[in-house]
């Protein structure tokens, strides 16, 4: 089941919310000794989540399909980095990391049990077959309500463990690959940035993306993200703007490119400038010291100075919502 995107909550008595939590969507499926966990795009997981299979094979049924999400636990909040790091070809390292912080499974959908399908049944019939099931360590039920007020308290803590709220509807079959039976909501703030640098756009002398930076308690200026949303016609102009500006270093505290598995030659290449310029961007989520997406430019800020741009204006927005379950 795939959410499309709205402003607002929807409300009235078809309607289901459940948080939506910032992890890998997984689909967990158990015939007997056997565990299969598939990410939302098809492809295996179950090597990189040992835990969670072990959590499965722990649980009392032993023929089920669950649909859900993985997240990991660290000092008491989701850690989107420490999923991303499970990722890793070695299974000794993901062993390690398993062992340091264990990943749980939030379930939030019973596809079948028993060999039974439960495709075709109406929500509100799967999540009482849900409630039934028998949950055990690692694999928790996450909450849902038919509740206008409960899903506005969950908004209010968009911006650490949670994403969003997700909005179903009651009387909706299990809709595999189509967007016609969930809405997601998803918070949009905003920060004022300094550019601390840019890409080129892939095999042209444009630019691509243009990096942002906000300074720590230390005056330091850390990379905290990009935005790429200005139109094709604007980018020779911006071209021109920042490539007058390059100067190094840019970043002056943490820098795109710097050491981490995810860094590729391609990543790696950026152009620092003079960091004086400022914008002000939109934003849904910051966790883990940066933007989650890609932001978009609200405007550009000439009235504010550089060092007005403080970690202070995203910081309070990591929330801790691990109390949900």
């Amino acid at each position: 089941m795939e959410t499309k995107s709205v402003d607002e909550i929807p409300f009235g008595d078809k309607w289901q919310y459940e948080p939506k939590w910032d992890g890998f969507r997984c689909i967990a499926f158990r015939r007997r000794s056997e565990v299969y966990l598939q990410s939302k795009a098809g492809q295996p997981l179950a090597r990189y989540f040992p835990d969670v299979v072990e959590a499965m094979l722990q649980l009392a049924a032993d023929d089920f399909v669950l649909d859900g999400e993985l997240v990991i636990p660290v000092g008491g909040a989701l850690s989107f980095d420490e999923l991303q790091l499970r990722l890793h070809p070695a299974a000794s390292r993901v062993a390690k990391l398993a062992k340091a912080h264990p990943a749980l499974f939030i379930a939030f959908d019973l596809l079948a049990q028993d060999r039974q399908s439960y495709l075709r049944e109406p929500l509100r019939e799967r999540r009482a077959l849900l409630e039934k099931f028998k949950m055990r360590g690692a694999v928790k039920r996450s909450p849902a309500t038919t509740k206008l007020e409960q899903a506005k308290k969950w908004f209010d803590k968009v911006g650490g463990d949670l994403d969003g709220v997700i909005a179903k509807l009651l009387d909706a079959p299990y809709a595999s690959g189509e967007r016609t039976a969930a809405v997601k909501v998803k918070q949009i703030r905003s920060a004022d940035c300094v550019i601390g640098g840019f890409r080129y756009a892939t095999g042209a002398k444009v630019i691509g993306s243009l990096l942002l930076g906000l300074h720590d308690d230390n005056g330091l200026l850390h990379h905290v993200g990009f935005t790429s949303a200005f139109k094709t016609a604007d980018r020779k102009a911006l071209t021109k703007q920042f490539e007058v500006l390059r100067k190094p270093p840019g970043f002056t505290g943490n820098a795109p490119g710097g050491p981490s598995r995810w860094s590729t030659e391609r990543s790696g290449e950026w152009e620092p400038v003079d960091a004086k310029t400022v914008v002000e961007v939109t934003y849904d989520h910051f966790t883990g010291g940066r933007f989650r997406h890609g932001t978009k430019i609200l405007r550009w800020r000439p009235d504010k100075a550089p060092t007005q741009c403080t970690m202070d204006q995203v910081e309070g927005r990591e929330g801790k919502s691990l109390a949900l379950l």
